[in-house]
């Protein structure tokens, strides 16, 4: 379970969110549109996709390559990419398993039209690793006893999410690209509770995304994934609430140049979210001053805390 603290720190930072958002709506799209390409390149690399982060972008801006990639990682690219845009303007789109499968069809067209748009079904059998995913003919009663079970418990929403997305791994309800829609329906249901979108990281995997699902098939428990998403939302809203402020961003690095901070803390204080800084195409960053003061790059990063 999460700490009391980690729930508290989430609520102040959704608190002046919800302050800052209400005339900004535009500023919100533009940080959308701007992290697209990076959800989709870190989502689509988790599963072993070979394209870089700039190769998704000029993907997704229709721009020519420096090399050939094969038609089916263009496809992953810009399928991802149209199933999120369309779930950006629908925060409210309910978990079914109807639904699931429409997304899945948006997602796999093209790429595997036999497995798009439907579970799995008599016969068809898939495993991760060790793990030999349930047979077929209970895929639709699990994923409904999941969606119920959602819907029904009042445990701390984090917790929630991060049980059902475990939950949903562990069913792999769909012959391919489970991992993808797992990760789709996360940032839908931060969506309905007005949480803005988290960003699962194919950098580290091995060590911090995999492990999580070995510990809940020994032992079900969502503690680590609960705290693995605690990180993700909090460096979401840092990255937001830096820009709704106003604030100046600038390279973590620089900061801890500018403010002679020890690196190897700053960055750790970075990764454990003690100190509001956010990565944008991978690098650490962070915002230095709030609005009102004018930017001055000799000072940035004195006065992060407003």
């Amino acid at each position: 379970m999460l700490t009391q603290t980690k729930k508290e720190n989430l609520g102040k930072l959704k608190l002046e969110y919800e302050q800052l958002r209400a005339s900004h709506d535009d500023l919100l799209k533009m940080i959308a549109e701007s992290e697209l390409p990076e959800m989709v390149y870190n989502s689509n690399a988790i599963e072993n996709s070979t394209l870089t982060l700039k190769e998704t972008e000029k993907i997704l801006l229709a721009q020519a390559l420096m090399r050939d990639v094969s038609l089916r990682e263009t496809y992953e690219a810009t399928n991802l990419a149209r199933v999120i845009k369309y779930l950006w303007t629908r925060p409210n789109y309910e978990l079914s398993v109807e639904n699931f499968e429409l997304l899945h069809q948006m997602l796999l067209g093209g790429i595997n039209d036999d497995y798009a748009g439907r579970i799995r079904r008599s016969g068809e059998y898939v495993r991760v690793g060790w793990h030999i995913a349930p047979a077929p003919e209970w895929v639709k009663s699990m994923l409904e006893d999941s969606i119920h079970q959602y819907n029904s418990n009042d445990n701390y929403f984090l917790e929630k999410i991060a049980e059902f997305h475990l939950q949903f791994e562990t069913i792999h309800p769909f012959c391919d690209g489970n991992g993808r829609m797992g990760r789709l329906i996360i940032n839908l249901q931060l969506a309905a509770l007005g949480y803005p979108p988290v960003i699962i990281r194919n950098k580290g995997k091995r060590e911090e995304y995999y492990p999580i699902f070995d510990e809940w098939r020994d032992k079900h428990k969502p503690d680590k994934f609960s705290d693995y998403l605690y990180l993700a939302l909090s460096e979401s809203f840092h990255k937001r609430l830096a820009y709704l402020r106003g604030s100046e961003i600038v390279k973590l690095s620089d900061y801890i140049k500018q403010n002679a901070l020890n690196a190897s803390a700053t960055t750790n204080a970075a990764k454990r979210q003690t100190i509001p800084a956010f990565r944008q195409e991978g690098i650490w960053r962070i915002g230095c001053f709030t609005t009102g003061s004018p930017p001055n790059r000799a000072r940035a990063g004195t006065d992060w805390r407003g």
